[in-house]
């Protein structure tokens, strides 16, 4: 998946090319490390343009409901969780300068995921559904038998389009305003608090 949407970003370079010195680079399966930890982004879109440099970290995530041996694939659950892993990681790749910008790119076939008529299980903690709202949060439920643990500072809105069997996504993190007792405006700036 990685390797055609890379394809598709080269061929529409010089549609977004408007001067002749702005360099374009895309790299796939990029080492870096993160908290200690070695890890991939999936794809790197990198930009530079005299002395401005600029770097999109995309991770991608598909769920598929036949897997490539012909049976039925499970495990929405690790998919659920695995999306919002993914989230954790763009946070990370920014925080750290490794890239200015993250985003999360997914795709599935399975019409529950998106619209579920009801959210009963616990893998609903990790919820994708479209219209979703969440952030900063943390979760802790375990997927798989798993302990998790992901914490989340940035607020996000999940939108799913549909294209014939599948279900398409697009999202950033957007950043949140943190504010303390202090910075909050007195209602009477004469009386002591």
């Amino acid at each position: 998946m990685q390797l055609q949407y890379a394809y598709i970003l080269q061929q529409l370079l010089p549609l977004i090319t408007f001067h002749e010195h702005e360099i374009f680079e895309i790299e796939l399966e990029t080492g870096v490390q993160v908290n200690g930890r070695s890890r991939e982004i999936d794809l790197l879109f990198k930009g530079e343009f005299v002395e401005q440099k600029y770097a999109i970290a995309i991770e991608m995530k598909c769920y598929r409901t036949l897997a490539s041996s012909g049976g039925n694939r499970g495990a929405t659950d690790i998919f659920m969780k695995d999306v919002y892993e993914d989230f954790y990681l763009l946070e990370q790749y920014v925080l750290t300068g490794i890239a200015q910008e993250g985003v999360s790119l997914v795709m599935n076939d399975l019409p529950r995921l998106v619209n579920p008529k009801n959210k009963n299980a616990k893998c609903w903690d990790y919820d994708i559904s479209n219209l979703a709202n969440f952030g900063p949060i943390t979760l802790t439920t375990p997927i798989g038998g798993k302990p998790v643990n992901i914490s989340l500072e940035k607020a996000y809105a999940l939108n799913w389009m549909q294209y014939g069997n599948f279900w398409f996504m697009e999202t950033q993190g957007v950043n949140v305003l943190k504010t303390t007792i202090s910075d909050r405006p007195t209602l009477c700036s004469g009386f002591p608090q």
